[in-house]
């Protein structure tokens, strides 16, 4: 896609999915994860390694894990000619084993609704419902931080700060839009533990606008009561982009500053950050980085 391309879809409320299935059940994954789709390379087995993980493949130089996603879904295969979807989150280079790829969709967030809770749901974080079937969105970020649980270590490597960078900190509010509840409660306590101790939470772009308006509503300046927002891009009903996109199109918000924080940050991804104005991104789960972040713009 070329740059003019990302631009222009900036902050349109729609994404991409490409759907695959395993069984008689259709699947999606963001398209801006995914980096191409092959057929199975020969791997190599490894000792110890998680048991969704089938073992490890070379492509163009680049080594990474094969996920066996039926394995991983307690699903059964039904073919005898998979497809692999090569995908990048978190600046990590993945594989998930799959039935079949069939087509891509253009989509709004609008169409996608949270999973009922039930069994296995933590695995999906939205249902999407077309004409004649249901696609199911799978947490892929779950999935690869269950396989690879440094990720989630990184959520708690915060450097100690100065007691009156502690006092500053501790009367700032900041606003977290993020549909993971697992993500969410992650962020409530290493924002706690860095000393950030007045954040609202939201689970989606759409939850996180009304509650900004809620507390303009007064006509008290929106900064007198909220310092930052970190969102997350990929949400239901309104994603990160259309909500920093929204906020800074608006004359009571547009100073107000917005943190990206997602999976999704890559080249691409920044480009469609910068064009809608956020004001800084950051991929999880480089929380450090985002504390640094944070502290710039509101200490």
């Amino acid at each position: 896609m070329s740059e003019k391309g990302i631009l222009l879809e900036s902050g349109t409320n729609e994404f991409e999915i490409v759907e695959f299935s395993i069984g008689p059940v259709s699947y999606g994954i963001n398209v801006a994860k995914v980096r191409e789709v092959i057929n199975p390379l020969t791997i190599t087995k490894m000792p110890n390694v998680h048991p969704w993980v089938d073992g490890i493949f070379t492509l163009r130089g680049r080594v990474m894990p094969l996920v066996n996603l039926p394995r991983c879904l307690g699903a059964e295969s039904s073919t005898t000619s998979p497809k692999v979807i090569v995908s990048e989150l978190n600046n990590y280079f993945v594989a998930f084993l799959v039935d079949e790829v069939s087509r891509i969709h253009r989509i709004s967030w609008t169409a996608m609704e949270q999973p009922p809770n039930i069994a296995n749901s933590e695995m999906v974080v939205g249902i999407i419902k077309m004409a004649e079937k249901m696609v199911i969105l799978l947490d892929f970020e779950k999935i690869v931080s269950d396989i690879n649980p440094e990720m989630n270590e990184k959520f708690n490597q915060i450097t100690s700060a100065a007691p009156n960078v502690m006092d500053i900190r501790k009367n700032k509010t900041i606003l977290v839009a993020e549909d993971s509840r697992l993500l969410r409660d992650l962020l409530l306590s290493t924002l706690h533990n860095a000393g950030y101790a007045s954040i609202i939470l939201t689970e989606n772009g759409q939850d996180a606008w009304e509650k900004i308006e809620k507390l303009a509503a007064n006509g008290e300046p929106i900064e007198n009561k909220l310092q930052l927002v970190i969102t997350d891009i990929e949400m239901p009903q309104m994603d990160g982009h259309h909500l920093t996109k929204r906020i800074k199109e608006n004359e009571k918000f547009k100073h107000l500053p917005v943190i990206l924080f997602s999976s999704l940050i890559n080249e691409e991804m920044r480009l469609k950050g910068q064009s809608i104005g956020a004001n800084g991104q950051v991929s999880k789960p480089e929380i450090a980085e985002l504390i640094d972040l944070i502290d710039k713009f509101i200490l």
